[in-house]
């Protein structure tokens, strides 16, 4: 194993443990040498994924309930130290689907969701950031202390009929953001990741694995990321967000500004913005020109309208709709499985 990234003696609470994701990312942190704690709804998938990682050799307690609530998330703290006196490494999985068009989507399925994903994040991570900013003060300075998010590339695609999915996946994206900078000072380390990945919550998007062949979208190909997140070798990394599948992994930018606007050059007499000089400024924009150049200050930057006519830009009748402007493509060409969209250049 490389150095730095064994996990003897190290604790891990790893929620949605009982299938998929969770299940390879707990037996690989255990083959690190951690020692887990497995959350997932009562049933006996989570207490097979105990017992095969006990039968190996592993130290591991289980810690049913719903992760949507406090008193689960208190639970799995006090289970950690209960059992191993500890907690080191958190990995946040736990997930379901409730797939719907925006227009047919009900509120308990939007509710759903977001409980589950995004309100269950913060559950953990709220217990267990005040259990690492409580030690760190003890022991004062830094405690080990990582955590890995599981978002999705349903929030950088803006997939349609995942409303609730994208949402909450963005929200997981800002929370480890969040976290990585208000807690990095109590040795708290966070990162998210955006696996994609055959498992039972996917199947119905991603289809059978293939035949006789090595499946590059099975979850065991994202544990070892998830290991080495939660490493010391790690230490380094914070605040960052990956897309991982196969064999390979992508570090995401964050939102950097496209244009810039003024309203000074588009026409406003004191610089301050007016329906008159946005309709200068973003016409351009709506026709899906460049944006405009810079003109002097009360001066018609080149292209805009005159006075008084009609907005440029105005689609003709017909015409496509415009694409997401804000969503990241990117990401689809760093494989040939397809995850529901078509990779660039591609048919589907």
């Amino acid at each position: 194993m490389p150095d730095g990234v064994t996990l003897d003696g190290r604790t891990a609470i790893v929620t949605g443990a009982g299938n998929g994701l969770g299940r390879a990312e707990a037996i690989a942190l255990a083959r690190a040498g951690a020692r887990l704690v497995l959350n997932d709804l009562s049933g006996p998938a989570v207490h097979a994924v105990a017992d095969e990682i006990a039968a190996a050799g592993g130290q591991v307690a289980v810690c049913e309930g719903d992760i949507g609530e406090w008193a689960t998330a208190e639970r799995l703290l006090a289970a950690a130290l209960d059992a191993f006196s500890r907690l080191d490494i958190l990995v946040n999985n736990a997930g379901v689907l409730r797939d719907r068009m925006i227009f047919t989507m009900s509120a308990d399925e939007w509710d759903l969701v977001l409980r589950v994903h995004l309100r269950g994040h913060f559950m953990t991570t709220r217990v267990a950031t005040a259990h690492w900013r409580q030690a760190s003060k003890q022991a004062g300075g830094p405690v080990y202390a990582r955590i890995v998010n599981t978002s999705s590339e349903a929030f950088l695609l803006g997939s349609p009929g995942q409303a609730n999915y994208a949402a909450a996946k963005a929200g997981i994206a800002a929370l480890t953001v969040v976290t990585a900078r208000s807690c990095a000072r109590y040795g708290v380390r966070a990162n998210a990741i955006c696996p994609r990945a055959r498992t039972d919550m996917t199947a119905d998007l991603m289809g059978a694995p293939p035949e006789g062949a090595v499946d590059p979208l099975a979850p065991d190909h994202v544990a070892p990321l998830v290991v080495y997140l939660a490493s010391q070798a790690a230490a380094g990394i914070n605040g960052e967000v990956f897309v991982v599948h196969g064999g390979v992994a992508a570090v995401m930018e964050p939102p950097r500004i496209r244009a810039t606007f003024q309203a000074a050059e588009n026409g406003s007499a004191d610089g301050m913005w007016t329906l008159d000089s946005v309709s200068r400024a973003l016409g351009p924009m709506s026709a899906g020109a460049a944006p405009p150049a810079a003109a002097p200050p009360g001066a018609a930057p080149p292209g805009a309208a005159p006075p008084g006519a009609a907005p440029p830009g105005a689609a003709p009748p017909g015409a496509a709709p415009p694409p997401a402007g804000f969503a990241c493509e990117d990401t689809l060409a760093l494989a040939t499985e397809t995850i529901g969209f078509a990779p660039p250049g591609g048919s589907g």
